[in-house]
């Protein structure tokens, strides 16, 4: 048995490795002084019943108690000492097939020590230190406050057209109707605070108070009340908002907003689950492409298309669909390079995460320079800053903003029995996690996991994503039309939607115009499979003033007209040359009615 200089275990190390000095300076960071670090060297002549070439083959730690632990376990146990940090050892003493794995792991990485060194630097940098994110967390959680402000202000301002009591799908009757149909289990398939009152009031109450929380949660206050409230009240509207928020991006800000709730919790694991959303959503994104079958995808010419057909793009979506093609063919394989191959470095050390962050904050850019997808790409960008910590984060600040943004960082702390919570959640997410993404490539989850999935859907908890899978190479363009004889008939013009020709594409983020959006889609189909869109012109045979306000130019602000109507265009962007003699952005080609002319009167 060998003699410790105290009570402290003692981590014995290789102290002619360069590789072993900068690990045990990082653990010693992480310990403090309950571990005391020597090299072996020095230390070798106290413990002579040991042989040096074990010392020279593995790290040890020595215990007071006269027990010697070596490779893996010796560096589990030394961490164990670190706040937070017990779990290694407790998985490597308790859970089957963790000893061998990592101890292999471990021989593996101390028998390539010499080889590790440069790379560690590269990775790391020159000196690895503890890096902390509660600079970051706190910058996150303000721009999330941000971003639910955005997203409440933006339906608030609509919400009476589309779901309101005289708006295009009222949500009272909406709830009726699947009370109807499920009694009960209503309550819970469609999880809304409208279930106590769907009344105009009611929704001006649920998003003015999602207005003040998120006011809250911007200025820093109350983060995990407000947390809570904003996930509910968003839920709410996503529930009651029917088609009309049937978005992956609500229900990623849901997702997001759920996490959020438990970020103030100690440790950085909900911080590592925040980069495991990042990972799925990413990730699935450039899988559904590829697993769609769509030839565009696989041909790389999925842009030739994708600027003029997206939903709502804008003018700079004109000229980057100017572009020539081989750009677009290069412009789609770098796509999936950081929805594919970039995702699984937000696991990776520091620097190849910063990395990651580059990669997807600029793909994100990008998307928001030429198209309109209102608080997603914010919302995408935002994540990526849990990727950073806060020592480069802090680089870029004045030393007054770190200090102001960090000063209520312990006041958010929960009790001990927040480290259970975070355990709890942690299993949650990643296990549903898992099962999404297995999801994507078998087409249904497995065995009895289906049940509980759609169980949790309502919730929009843990999600699956992949927006754009199949590419849609023609735009069809609904344009609504009102006549008093039936035979003169004028356009109602949407605010962002191509209608007019000569009309710029224009910039609708971070706003979402849901009705825009949403004509987008019915425009794929039939009226049969959109069926509210006859209830869209009902209201406006009825002059609904809500209903009348979504729209850009009212072609009868006196009284509604008699008839109304639905064509189809097919759209286009038109090139450089035609632009610059006519002036149109866009040019249309008459594809049929898509609605023949209704009335609510006779003849």
């Amino acid at each position: 048995m060998g003699q410790l200089p105290d009570d402290r275990p003692l981590f014995l190390f290789d102290g002619d490795c360069g590789f072993c000095r900068m690990w045990v300076e990082y653990w010693r960071r992480l310990t403090g002084d309950r571990v005391a670090y020597e090299p072996f060297q020095e230390a070798a002549r106290r413990f002579p019943d040991t042989p040096v070439e074990r010392f020279e083959a593995s790290a040890h730690l020595a215990h007071a108690d006269g027990r010697i632990w070596s490779g893996a376990r010796a560096v589990f146990g030394a961490l164990s000492y670190a706040p937070g940090r017990a779990w290694p050892l407790w998985l490597y003493d308790h859970v089957s097939g963790v000893r061998p794995v990592t101890e292999l792991g471990y021989r593996l990485i101390a028998g390539n020590r010499s080889l590790l060194h440069g790379p560690t630097r590269l990775a790391f940098g020159s000196q690895l230190v503890p890096r902390s994110t509660g600079l970051v967390s706190s910058i996150f959680l303000r721009l999330l406050g941000l971003i639910y402000l955005i997203a409440f202000v933006s339906f608030w301002t609509q919400q009476s057209g589309l779901i309101g009591s005289d708006g295009i799908l009222p949500v009272g009757g909406f709830l009726e109707a699947v009370r109807d149909a499920v009694g009960t289990e209503a309550y819970w398939r469609v999880p809304t605070l409208f279930w106590i009152d769907s009344g105009d009031m009611a929704l001006t109450l649920v998003a003015g108070a999602g207005v003040v929380f998120a006011l809250l949660l911007m200025a820093g206050l109350a983060h995990r009340t407000s947390l809570v409230f904003l996930y509910v009240l968003y839920l709410s509207i996503k529930s009651g908002g029917q088609v009309f928020t049937f978005y992956q991006w609500d229900a990623l800000l849901l997702e997001v907003g759920f996490l959020a709730v438990f970020l103030t919790l100690p440790g950085s694991a909900v911080v590592w689950l925040f980069r495991a959303l990042l990972f799925r959503f990413m990730f699935l994104a450039g899988a559904a492409k590829l697993l769609s079958g769509d030839p565009t995808w696989r041909d790389l010419t999925a842009l030739s298309f994708h600027y003029e057909t997206q939903p709502l793009p804008t003018w700079i979506g004109w000229y980057a669909h100017q572009l020539p093609e081989w750009f677009g063919r290069l412009s789609v394989a770098g796509m999936f390079f950081v929805e594919l191959a970039v995702p699984f470095l937000v696991f990776f050390p520091r620097r190849l995460r910063f990395f990651a962050a580059a990669c997807i904050g600029a793909l994100n850019i990008l998307i928001l320079l030429t198209g309109n997808y209102n608080f997603f790409n914010l919302l995408a960008i935002a994540m990526c800053l849990l990727l950073l910590d806060d020592t480069l984060v802090a680089r870029w600040l004045p030393e007054r903003v770190v200090g102001y943004l960090t000063q209520g960082n312990r006041a958010l702390r929960w009790p001990v029995v927040g480290h259970g919570v975070v355990a709890a959640v942690a299993v949650f997410v990643v296990v549903m996690g898992a099962l999404q993404i297995v999801t994507v490539f078998r087409g249904r989850p497995p065995g009895g996991a289906e049940r509980v999935m759609r169980w949790m859907e309502p919730y929009d908890l843990v999600n699956r994503y992949g927006l754009f899978a199949d590419m849609t190479t023609v735009r069809p363009e609904i344009v609504v039309q009102g006549s008093n004889d039936g035979e003169r008939w004028l356009d109602y013009e949407f605010a962002y939607k191509p209608g007019d020709v000569n009309r710029r594409p224009g910039w609708a983020a971070p706003n979402q115009p849901r009705l825009d959006w949403q004509m987008w889609f019915a425009a794929l189909g039939t009226i049969e499979q959109s069926p509210w869109l006859i209830n869209l012109m009902v209201r406006l045979l009825q002059g609904s003033p809500e209903v009348v306000g979504l729209f850009d130019r009212n072609p009868f602000p006196d009284s509604p007209p008699r008839f109304v109507r639905a064509e189809l265009y097919v759209y286009r962007f038109t090139d450089n040359d035609t632009r610059g003699s006519t002036g149109a952005w866009w040019k249309r080609e008459y594809s049929g009615l898509y609605l023949p002319p209704i009335s609510l009167r006779g003849g």
